[in-house]
């Protein structure tokens, strides 16, 4: 399995507006979250990171290629997909169809094996 990670900064005052959307994805719309990402193959958590520069959405995907899986999350047509890139957009800006800039590099793994 591959490991990938991406910092998403969330706009200036918009953190309560994520923290509602995340509420959502974690309540009512929690299967259909969870059925997106099983169908692209990638296994995702997702972390608020408070930073004195503004807050992140710190993002980890695992599987067997989470740069494309990304990508087919980022483009989907189907209710759920363009709902969640509605307010994903909302909250973000502007997200890219594809990890900006070279991905992540993997610096410590306590469980190297």
């Amino acid at each position: 399995m591959a490991f990938m990670a991406l910092a998403i900064p969330i706009l200036p005052g918009k953190t309560p507006e994520w923290r509602a959307f995340m509420e959502e994805v974690n309540g009512p719309r929690q299967a259909e979250f969870a059925e997106s990402r099983r169908r692209v193959g990638v296994h995702e958590r997702t972390f608020l990171q408070q930073t004195p520069m503004g807050d992140l959405v710190i993002v980890t995907l695992e599987g067997d290629d989470p740069a494309r899986s990304f990508g087919q999350l980022m483009t989907a047509t189907d209710d759920f997909g363009t709902w969640f890139g509605e307010r994903a957009m909302a909250v973000h800006g502007e997200l890219p169809a594809s990890p900006a800039g070279p991905p992540s590099t993997l610096v410590v793994d306590s469980d190297p094996a």
